[in-house]
């Protein structure tokens, strides 16, 4: 390295050769001065002419002296080098093209940065990274610290903790927590069918953990109503198979392989940094099925508000039946509905849903109406209620003991021998928790950003939320605990009730696990249909957002979205839960593929009277044609993916002057306008190896025709680009380097050229053909 820390401080070539063909200060000043505005050449000159130490030995304010920081800089004669000094960052000179052999050593293209700076301490020769030269050359201390404090956040933001934040972050915790622990308590026993007790240990683990890994510092981890609904699908599976819904304890443990197994599939995801996932499922996929989601939940938690649980599970299994078979099973049942038990249920409904309307309608004009627990006072009174009026003896099911399934906090490994049974049936389960969660995580995490501005500043990383959510669920699992993910409106709350950094996480895990040591017996009088009824608002809340993405849609017309979301809808609501996650991936991963394989070729046209050449589909009536000419724009990389359809449009293009024409369509486009084919490949920034040859396969069969092809704007800073182009053929099959072009107007005078230049030689010839062999002779 010591190479390179004596190159950082000397001169590069650059400064040298320009200094000796502009050896004074004085001529550089004037050239400066030509090449400005008159206003700015005046306050440089007034400027320059004022300070004292113009023209000294060590001035600052030379062309090729160091300047102070706080002094902008004009010049454009800095090399890469002497600007990274002042300053402007860049990439390593060593690390232009990770695919050429200037690339830094191998140990740093397998392992990464990370491993082989940050752990194995860099390379063992003069190649680095550009992390570490970066960090080199700006001075940056503990490197390898850097890294730490980058992949375990909490390193990061606990120095940067004040006690002026502890206040905010206590009340917002205790404001989650009147609002969520009941919330758990009706996850797990409604919709998760494991005991009460196991939805309240997701808000034990995983908020703390998700504090010392997780990357958006406002963001709180716990149960949510898909994850659960889902997680109950695999109990209710194995209640089927000959379970019952009194073993809590097997019930306990299938809920832990689920989020054991959906925690494992996030991890692997983080470690395989597939974080880009969450931008292939699309806005339409998630709002068909969260609505569907919401609909399944709101009817399901119908039976436990009417008191027909007892009635829906000797009918056949109608408890665990689709969504369509518990519609049908209420309207044909619902004169047997228990009256006191409606009451209390509908009656909690409707009272949660009127004060939420009225804290929505005050908290603009009183921002402080955010911090009134309102389903935390209804919880309180309805058992409260229950406890004075015994609702248990008048036929009002309320909670009972919530107790584990054996003792508290039971450490139990998923996946015994035992219990690989349930395993198997758990994957797909788990997967589809894990997508889904990471998605709403992912949304959250986005929605309130990563902290730019506020308490604390995290940056955003969406491979380590992966991590931090897998860990989570991992250890959560080893409890028996519900799957926890990120949610937006549990972490709007709390931004709102002033948690401003992770540790309200902190604090709300502490609180919960004050709870289950010391709070447990007073929710046994808790009404069953007060916590179904504060289901039912959850999934009042996941559907209300669809009609305003339905009226967007129609208002665009995008029909294509619109039927996605329908189809995922119905598929889930009326099939099955698995079937509408399966659907919807599909045809959203149906869609990527057909969005990212379509080449986006396009015909250009010149605007006439200028040089500037455009999108001649775009409008067709504005734009001119050059006769002989057929110009082609690619936008985009080409790749394996997009190349294999590009010579059939290329064809459609050279025989309708249109790719929106069907190919049905006889040629309308005459043959004598395609004797000259030129590409302007500006945007194929990137080109790999099957695209190269199916590129080196068309210019072939052009110039087997007798088309001549050009390029322009390939550019030769790109050496990937540049060397597939010669590798392939490509330059020699054009015609050598002087085919490649730097703009459109280059390449048709070259094509004027070479038109006249053949018309001559073929004039010649003719004319060589004519004379004969005696007139050849005599006019030698």
């Amino acid at each position: 390295m010591d190479g390179f820390e004596e190159s950082a401080h000397s001169p590069p070539e650059s400064y040298q050769d320009f200094a000796t063909t502009n050896p004074t200060e004085d001529s550089t000043q004037e050239h400066v001065e030509r090449t400005v505005q008159p206003d700015i050449r005046t306050r440089l000159r007034k400027q320059w002419d004022q300070s004292p130490e113009y023209g000294q030995e060590n001035s600052n304010h030379g062309i090729f002296s160091s300047r102070p920081s706080t002094q902008r800089s004009y010049g454009s004669f800095m090399s890469m080098s002497d600007r990274s000094i002042r300053g402007f960052g860049g990439r390593f000179f060593g690390g232009i093209d990770e695919a050429v052999e200037d690339s830094p050593d191998a140990t740093h293209a397998l392992l990464g940065d990370t491993i082989a700076d940050g752990v194995l301490g860099g390379a063992r020769n003069n190649k680095i990274s550009t992390t570490e030269y970066l960090a080199k050359r700006y001075g940056v201390r503990n490197r390898r610290w850097m890294y730490f404090n980058y992949y375990i956040p909490i390193t990061n933001w606990i120095p940067q903790y004040r006690l002026s934040y502890l206040k905010g972050d206590l009340i917002a915790a205790i404001t989650m927590a009147s609002f969520y622990i009941p919330m758990s308590l009706s996850l797990a026993s409604n919709l998760g069918h494991v005991p009460p007790i196991n939805g309240m240990y997701s808000f034990v683990f995983n908020p703390i953990v998700y504090a010392i890994l997780g990357t958006c510092p406002q963001m709180v981890v716990g149960p949510e109503a898909a994850g659960s609904l889902l997680t109950g699908t695999v109990v209710k599976a194995n209640i089927e198979k000959g379970g019952s819904d009194d073993n809590g304890e097997i019930n306990s443990e299938i809920g832990g392989i689920v989020t054991c197994m959906a925690g494992g599939v996030i991890f692997l995801s983080g470690l395989f940094r597939l974080g880009f996932l969450d931008n292939v499922l699309s806005r339409p996929f998630l709002r068909g099925f969260i609505s569907a989601i919401g609909v399944v939940i709101f009817i399901d938690q119908l039976l436990p508000e009417m008191g027909l649980t007892k009635i829906a599970s000797h009918k056949g299994g109608v408890s665990h039946g689709s969504c369509l078979d518990k519609v049908i099973f209420i309207f044909q049942h619902w004169r047997q509905a228990h009256g006191p038990t409606c009451a209390v249920s509908f009656g909690a409904f409707g009272i949660i849903m009127l004060l939420r309307e009225v804290k929505k309608r005050l908290q603009p004009r009183y921002p402080s109406i955010a911090y009134v627990p309102d389903r935390f006072i209804v919880v309180v009174l309805s058992a409260v209620l229950a406890w004075r009026y015994e609702f248990d003896k008048k036929g009002i099911e309320v909670l009972g003991n919530v107790k584990a399934g054996g003792s508290l906090f039971r450490v139990h490994f998923p996946f015994k021998l035992s219990h690989l049974k349930y395993a198997s049936d758990a994957f797909t389960t788990s997967f589809s928790i894990a997508l889904l969660g990471f998605f709403e995580s992912s949304v959250a995490a986005k929605s309130l950003g990563s902290g730019e501005g506020k308490a604390i500043t995290l940056p955003l990383s969406a491979n380590r939320e992966l991590v931090a959510l897998g860990v989570a669920n991992m250890l959560g699992g080893l409890f028996m605990a519900l799957p926890a993910f990120g949610g937006y409106g549990r972490s709007k709350v709390n931004a709102s009730t002033g948690g401003k950094t992770p540790m309200s996480s902190v604090f709300l895990s502490v609180i919960t696990l004050l709870c289950v040591f010391f709070l447990l017996p007073y929710f046994y009088y808790l009404p069953r249909g007060v916590l179904s009824a504060m289901i039912s608002v959850v999934a009042y809340s996941l559907v209300e957002e669809a009609p305003h993405d339905i009226e967007f849609f129609w208002r665009i017309r995008g029909w294509s979205e619109l039927i996605l979301m329908f189809v995922i809808f119905l598929a889930t609501v009326f099939w099955d839960i698995k079937v509408g996650i399966a659907v919807g991936i599909g045809l959203s991963l149906l869609r990527v593929v057909r969005h990212s394989t379509r080449p986006r070729i396009q015909i250009l046209g010149r605007v006439p009277g200028t040089d500037r050449f455009e999108n001649a589909e775009a409008d067709p009536g504005r734009l001119e044609f050059i006769e002989g000419c057929l110009i082609v724009k690619i936008p985009e990389p080409l790749t394996f993916a997009n190349t294999g359809d590009l010579r059939h449009r290329l064809k459609r293009l050279e025989e309708h002057g249109t790719i929106a024409a069907h190919p049905a369509l006889p040629r309308v486009r005459r043959e004598e306008h395609n004797k000259n084919l030129i590409f302007d490949v500006h945007g194929v920034t990137s080109l790999d190896g099957a695209g190269a040859q199916v590129l080196a396969d068309i210019v072939e069969s052009y110039r087997n025709r007798g088309v001549r092809v050009f390029f322009c704007r390939v550019s030769r800073s790109r050496k990937q680009v540049w060397r597939l182009f010669e590798a392939s053929g490509i330059v020699e099959m054009c015609g050598g380097e002087s085919h490649f072009v730097n703009h459109v107007d280059e390449a048709l005078k070259m094509t004027e050229v070479e038109t006249v230049t053949e018309e001559v030689n073929h004039n010649d010839r003719t004319q060589s053909t004519e004379r004969g062999p005696a007139d050849q002779v005599t006019s030698r």
